[in-house]
């Protein structure tokens, strides 16, 4: 007998089997499509939201304007074309 007698290194064998792994594999990918569904829909959601808000009807007076003219004085006299303007649409001109 040999001095140098070791006994190998235990294997470890997978107790799992070829339709065992696929089937590991099949719930993995289905959880992960499962989840990556669900983000889908709530950034779909979330971005509907977001654009119905962002387009929703304006209130009367919900919103901030400037109002008033940039030259009021040009309206204080009329001139001559806007009196002709008036004239004709009250009927004075019909000669």
């Amino acid at each position: 007998m040999n001095g140098n007698c070791q006994k190998p290194a235990p294997t470890v064998q997978l107790m799992a089997d070829e339709g065992m792994i696929k089937n590991v594999a099949y719930l993995l990918l289905a959880i992960s499509f499962l989840v990556m569904m669900w983000f889908i829909v709530k950034q779909a959601k979330e971005n509907r939201n977001v654009s119905v808000e962002d387009h929703k009807p304006k209130v009367a007076g919900s919103d901030k304007l400037s109002g008033g003219a940039k030259n009021p004085q040009q309206f204080a006299e009329p001139d001559d074309d806007a009196l002709e303007e008036m004239a004709d649409l009250l009927g004075e001109n019909d000669d």
